[in-house]
Protein backbone atom coordinates (compact mmCIF):
# COMPACT_ATOMS: atom_id res chain seq x y z
CA UNK A 1 0.00 0.00 0.00
CA UNK A 2 1.04 3.84 -0.55
CA UNK A 3 -0.23 7.20 0.56
CA UNK A 4 0.26 10.09 -1.99
CA UNK A 5 -0.23 13.89 -0.80
CA UNK A 6 0.57 16.89 -2.93
CA UNK A 7 1.55 20.81 -1.67
CA UNK A 8 4.37 23.42 -1.15
CA UNK A 9 5.77 21.92 2.17
CA UNK A 10 9.25 19.77 1.91
CA UNK A 11 9.49 16.77 3.12
CA UNK A 12 10.16 17.36 7.27
CA UNK A 13 12.93 14.97 8.55
CA UNK A 14 13.13 12.62 11.33
CA UNK A 15 16.48 13.53 13.97
CA UNK A 16 18.49 10.54 12.37
CA UNK A 17 17.90 11.50 8.78
CA UNK A 18 18.86 15.31 9.62
CA UNK A 19 21.93 14.26 11.04
CA UNK A 20 22.85 12.27 8.73
CA UNK A 21 23.00 14.86 6.06
CA UNK A 22 24.55 17.33 8.37
CA UNK A 23 26.98 15.07 8.29
CA UNK A 24 28.06 14.62 4.96
CA UNK A 25 29.71 17.32 3.77
CA UNK A 26 32.62 16.37 2.36
CA UNK A 27 32.76 16.96 -1.64
CA UNK A 28 33.98 14.83 -4.52
CA UNK A 29 37.11 15.82 -5.54
CA UNK A 30 37.22 18.77 -8.22
CA UNK A 31 39.06 16.15 -10.50
CA UNK A 32 36.91 13.21 -9.89
CA UNK A 33 33.54 15.72 -10.93
CA UNK A 34 35.39 16.72 -14.50
CA UNK A 35 35.84 13.05 -15.20
CA UNK A 36 32.08 12.89 -14.61
CA UNK A 37 30.66 15.26 -16.23
CA UNK A 38 32.99 14.14 -19.62
CA UNK A 39 32.20 10.76 -18.82
CA UNK A 40 28.28 11.20 -18.61
CA UNK A 41 27.36 9.82 -21.21
CA UNK A 42 29.52 6.84 -21.51
CA UNK A 43 28.19 6.09 -17.98
CA UNK A 44 25.05 6.49 -19.10
CA UNK A 45 25.39 4.15 -21.88
CA UNK A 46 26.88 1.34 -19.68
CA UNK A 47 23.79 1.56 -17.64
CA UNK A 48 21.61 0.34 -20.49
CA UNK A 49 24.26 -2.27 -21.44
CA UNK A 50 23.83 -3.69 -18.47
CA UNK A 51 20.35 -3.32 -17.87
CA UNK A 52 19.03 -3.14 -21.45
CA UNK A 53 15.36 -2.78 -21.23
CA UNK A 54 14.78 -4.09 -18.32
CA UNK A 55 15.47 -1.44 -15.57
CA UNK A 56 12.32 0.81 -15.68
CA UNK A 57 8.48 -0.21 -16.00
CA UNK A 58 6.67 1.14 -18.16
CA UNK A 59 5.00 4.26 -17.47
CA UNK A 60 1.61 3.49 -17.89
CA UNK A 61 1.36 5.91 -15.28
CA UNK A 62 1.91 9.44 -17.21
CA UNK A 63 -1.88 9.35 -18.72
CA UNK A 64 -3.62 9.44 -15.16
CA UNK A 65 -0.84 11.84 -13.55
CA UNK A 66 -0.59 14.19 -16.34
CA UNK A 67 -4.44 14.86 -17.32
CA UNK A 68 -3.13 17.68 -19.61
CA UNK A 69 -1.96 15.23 -22.25
CA UNK A 70 -5.63 14.56 -22.86
CA UNK A 71 -6.76 18.31 -21.71
CA UNK A 72 -4.81 20.20 -23.66
CA UNK A 73 -6.23 19.19 -27.11
CA UNK A 74 -8.81 22.11 -28.45
CA UNK A 75 -10.74 19.37 -29.93
CA UNK A 76 -11.13 15.30 -29.14
CA UNK A 77 -9.72 13.57 -32.10
CA UNK A 78 -6.96 16.64 -32.62
CA UNK A 79 -3.53 15.30 -33.37
CA UNK A 80 -0.67 16.10 -30.86
CA UNK A 81 2.80 16.69 -31.20
CA UNK A 82 4.85 15.53 -28.09
CA UNK A 83 8.54 15.83 -27.16
CA UNK A 84 9.87 13.10 -24.83
CA UNK A 85 12.98 15.06 -24.12
CA UNK A 86 15.43 11.90 -22.57
CA UNK A 87 13.00 8.96 -23.66
CA UNK A 88 15.01 6.06 -22.02
CA UNK A 89 13.86 2.90 -23.89
CA UNK A 90 10.73 3.81 -24.09
CA UNK A 91 9.26 3.12 -21.47
CA UNK A 92 6.89 6.40 -21.28
CA UNK A 93 6.74 6.49 -24.84
CA UNK A 94 5.57 3.49 -25.53
CA UNK A 95 2.81 3.01 -23.61
CA UNK A 96 1.51 6.67 -24.64
CA UNK A 97 1.49 6.04 -28.31
CA UNK A 98 -0.85 2.22 -27.53
CA UNK A 99 -2.64 4.69 -25.38
CA UNK A 100 -3.31 7.42 -27.61
CA UNK A 101 -3.62 7.40 -31.59
CA UNK A 102 -3.44 11.02 -32.58
CA UNK A 103 -0.52 11.12 -31.19
CA UNK A 104 3.40 11.98 -33.01
CA UNK A 105 6.28 12.12 -30.78
CA UNK A 106 9.32 13.20 -31.14
CA UNK A 107 11.81 11.72 -28.60
CA UNK A 108 15.53 12.04 -27.92
CA UNK A 109 18.21 10.59 -25.54
CA UNK A 110 21.79 11.20 -24.41
CA UNK A 111 22.26 8.00 -24.54
CA UNK A 112 22.73 6.31 -28.16
CA UNK A 113 22.79 2.51 -27.27
CA UNK A 114 19.11 3.70 -25.27
CA UNK A 115 17.95 5.35 -28.72
CA UNK A 116 18.42 1.70 -30.44
CA UNK A 117 16.48 0.27 -28.28
CA UNK A 118 13.47 2.56 -28.44
CA UNK A 119 14.43 1.70 -32.52
CA UNK A 120 14.44 -2.22 -32.14
CA UNK A 121 10.96 -1.99 -29.92
CA UNK A 122 8.23 -3.69 -32.32
CA UNK A 123 6.19 -0.95 -31.22
CA UNK A 124 8.43 1.51 -33.14
CA UNK A 125 7.06 3.22 -36.12
CA UNK A 126 8.61 6.29 -38.11
CA UNK A 127 5.04 7.50 -39.12
CA UNK A 128 4.18 7.59 -35.80
CA UNK A 129 7.33 8.88 -34.37
CA UNK A 130 10.82 9.93 -35.24
CA UNK A 131 13.91 9.26 -32.26
CA UNK A 132 17.28 10.62 -32.72
CA UNK A 133 20.24 11.15 -29.95
CA UNK A 134 20.87 14.29 -28.33
CA UNK A 135 22.80 15.95 -25.64
CA UNK A 136 20.12 18.74 -24.89
CA UNK A 137 22.40 20.67 -22.80
CA UNK A 138 24.69 21.61 -26.48
CA UNK A 139 22.81 19.74 -29.19
CA UNK A 140 20.20 22.20 -31.09
CA UNK A 141 17.03 20.69 -31.51
CA UNK A 142 15.97 22.51 -33.96
CA UNK A 143 17.99 20.47 -36.21
CA UNK A 144 15.29 17.67 -35.88
CA UNK A 145 11.89 19.49 -34.90
CA UNK A 146 10.69 22.37 -36.69
CA UNK A 147 10.86 25.92 -34.48
CA UNK A 148 7.17 26.23 -32.44
CA UNK A 149 5.63 22.78 -33.54
CA UNK A 150 5.33 20.60 -30.58
CA UNK A 151 2.21 20.46 -28.20
CA UNK A 152 3.53 18.85 -24.95
CA UNK A 153 6.94 18.34 -23.77
CA UNK A 154 7.65 15.69 -21.24
CA UNK A 155 10.78 16.03 -19.41
CA UNK A 156 10.66 13.17 -17.00
CA UNK A 157 13.40 11.79 -14.67
CA UNK A 158 15.86 13.51 -16.82
CA UNK A 159 16.52 16.67 -15.55
CA UNK A 160 18.10 15.36 -12.48
CA UNK A 161 20.53 13.71 -13.90
CA UNK A 162 22.30 16.67 -15.36
CA UNK A 163 24.62 19.06 -13.55
CA UNK A 164 22.54 22.21 -12.16
CA UNK A 165 25.07 24.33 -13.81
CA UNK A 166 23.64 23.18 -17.64
CA UNK A 167 19.75 22.75 -16.88
CA UNK A 168 19.28 25.79 -18.08
CA UNK A 169 20.60 25.35 -21.71
CA UNK A 170 18.04 22.54 -21.70
CA UNK A 171 15.03 24.71 -20.73
CA UNK A 172 16.28 26.90 -23.36
CA UNK A 173 16.88 24.47 -26.19
CA UNK A 174 13.01 23.15 -25.41
CA UNK A 175 11.66 26.33 -25.50
CA UNK A 176 12.25 27.09 -29.11
CA UNK A 177 10.50 23.82 -30.66
CA UNK A 178 7.50 24.41 -28.11
CA UNK A 179 4.56 26.51 -29.43
CA UNK A 180 3.52 30.12 -27.49
CA UNK A 181 0.45 28.69 -25.19
CA UNK A 182 1.85 25.18 -24.66
CA UNK A 183 3.78 23.27 -21.94
CA UNK A 184 6.44 21.36 -20.22
CA UNK A 185 5.11 18.75 -18.27
CA UNK A 186 8.26 17.92 -15.17
CA UNK A 187 8.23 15.10 -12.73
CA UNK A 188 11.53 14.68 -11.27
CA UNK A 189 12.82 13.83 -7.86
CA UNK A 190 11.84 15.87 -5.13
CA UNK A 191 14.47 17.25 -1.75
CA UNK A 192 14.87 14.41 0.54
CA UNK A 193 13.63 11.46 -1.31
CA UNK A 194 14.50 8.30 0.04
CA UNK A 195 17.44 7.83 -2.76
CA UNK A 196 18.75 10.68 -1.25
CA UNK A 197 19.02 9.46 2.07
CA UNK A 198 20.55 6.19 1.29
CA UNK A 199 23.69 8.03 -0.89
CA UNK A 200 26.91 6.64 1.19
CA UNK A 201 29.55 9.14 2.44
CA UNK A 202 31.63 10.95 -0.31
CA UNK A 203 28.63 10.60 -2.69
CA UNK A 204 27.57 14.31 -2.84
CA UNK A 205 29.29 16.39 -5.92
CA UNK A 206 27.13 19.86 -4.48
CA UNK A 207 24.29 20.71 -2.64
CA UNK A 208 21.61 18.01 -3.38
CA UNK A 209 23.56 16.40 -5.92
CA UNK A 210 25.21 13.19 -5.93
CA UNK A 211 26.73 10.35 -7.68
CA UNK A 212 25.76 6.75 -8.16
CA UNK A 213 27.82 4.05 -7.77
CA UNK A 214 27.83 3.48 -11.74
CA UNK A 215 28.81 7.01 -12.43
CA UNK A 216 25.47 8.15 -12.97
CA UNK A 217 24.20 11.40 -10.80
CA UNK A 218 21.34 12.77 -9.57
CA UNK A 219 19.86 16.25 -7.89
CA UNK A 220 16.82 16.99 -5.74
CA UNK A 221 14.94 19.73 -6.58
CA UNK A 222 13.13 21.97 -4.45
CA UNK A 223 10.12 23.81 -5.33
CA UNK A 224 11.52 26.73 -5.08
CA UNK A 225 15.10 26.10 -7.27
CA UNK A 226 13.06 24.46 -10.00
CA UNK A 227 11.02 27.58 -10.28
CA UNK A 228 13.50 30.26 -10.90
CA UNK A 229 14.86 27.82 -13.18
CA UNK A 230 12.17 27.84 -15.45
CA UNK A 231 10.79 31.82 -14.81
CA UNK A 232 14.88 32.73 -15.72
CA UNK A 233 14.48 31.15 -19.24
CA UNK A 234 11.11 32.80 -20.20
CA UNK A 235 8.21 30.17 -18.97
CA UNK A 236 5.38 30.57 -16.55
CA UNK A 237 4.52 28.54 -14.08
CA UNK A 238 1.37 27.15 -14.26
CA UNK A 239 1.63 24.25 -11.30
CA UNK A 240 4.64 23.39 -9.16
CA UNK A 241 4.24 21.18 -5.87
CA UNK A 242 5.47 18.45 -4.42
CA UNK A 243 4.01 14.56 -4.25
CA UNK A 244 5.01 12.61 -1.15
CA UNK A 245 4.17 9.53 -1.25
CA UNK A 246 5.07 6.85 1.56
CA UNK A 247 5.52 3.01 0.13
CA UNK A 248 5.04 0.26 2.28
CA UNK A 249 6.67 -3.27 1.66
CA UNK A 250 4.79 -5.17 4.13
CA UNK A 251 6.79 -8.15 3.37
CA UNK A 252 10.00 -6.59 5.17
CA UNK A 253 7.89 -3.78 7.37
CA UNK A 254 9.60 -1.22 5.43
CA UNK A 255 8.22 2.31 5.27
CA UNK A 256 10.05 4.31 1.82
CA UNK A 257 9.02 8.04 1.99
CA UNK A 258 9.33 8.84 -2.11
CA UNK A 259 9.25 12.51 -3.02
CA UNK A 260 8.81 13.57 -6.20
CA UNK A 261 8.70 17.24 -8.18
CA UNK A 262 5.68 17.37 -10.13
CA UNK A 263 4.98 20.26 -12.19
CA UNK A 264 3.95 22.27 -15.38
CA UNK A 265 5.43 25.43 -17.02
CA UNK A 266 4.32 27.27 -19.86
CA UNK A 267 5.64 29.34 -22.83
CA UNK A 268 3.88 32.74 -23.10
Amino acid sequence: GAFQKKGHSARVLSPEEAEKLAKDQVLVSEFKQLKLEKEAQKNWDLFYKRNSTNFFKDRHWTTREFQELKACREFADQKLTILEAGCGVGNCLFPLLEEDLNIFAYACDFSPRAVEYVKKNALYSTERCKVFQCDLTKDDLLDNIPADSVDVVTLIFVLSAIHPDKMHLVLRNIYKVLKPGKCVLFRDYGLYDHAMLRFKASSKLGENFYVRQDGTRSYFFTEEFLSQLFKAEGYEQVVNEYVQRETVNRKEDLRVPRVFLQSKFQKP
